[in-house]
């Protein structure tokens, strides 16, 4: 019974994290042209202060691994082109892999089904490791992008 615990969370979570990750690249672009409410940038953020100064997320989002690429999606490891239609697809790819991750990670209560109480505990542990840096570093991105669209282009891209 524990080996059966055990690969059900050793396999599981990567088959969650691919499965989301294939779907939500599926899901065609325009379904993440505008911010949701979960998406949306906050007035807490401070136009992206809290990314920017406080947690530093410039100097280590570089470590993070983008999966989008392994499964044929868009990579966001660098902005290639500073161009309207550039900035617009990487926005969209910033929304879909932030809904992605938060789809990923409200996948937890499901491993807590079959783990005891202390295992909850790593598997809600890794939950938040895998998948929290990755939200925030795409609403980094979103504001960084919002920050050059304003620039640039002179209209803001998001409502």
């Amino acid at each position: 019974m524990i080996a059966l615990v055990w690969a059900a969370n050793l396999v599981g979570w990567p088959v969650v994290h691919l499965a989301i990750g294939y779907v939500a690249l599926r899901v065609p672009p325009h379904n993440f042209a505008r911010d949701t409410w979960l998406t949306a940038l906050r007035p807490w953020e401070q136009d992206g202060y809290l990314y920017r100064d406080w947690l530093a997320i410039r100097k280590w989002k570089s470590l993070l691994p983008d999966g989008a690429p392994w499964l044929g999606g868009f990579a966001k490891k660098k902005l290639h082109e500073r161009n309207p239609t550039a900035l617009a697809q990487f926005l969209i790819e910033t929304r879909r892999a932030e809904i992605a991750h938060w789809c990923m990670l409200g996948c937890l209560p499901v491993f807590w089904v079959w783990n005891p109480p202390w295992a909850r505990c790593v598997m809600t542990a890794y939950a938040i490791a895998a998948n929290l840096p990755c939200i925030l570093v795409q609403r980094y991105n979103r504001f960084a992008l919002n920050r050059i669209v304003r620039i640039r282009c002179r209209t803001p891209v998001h409502p």
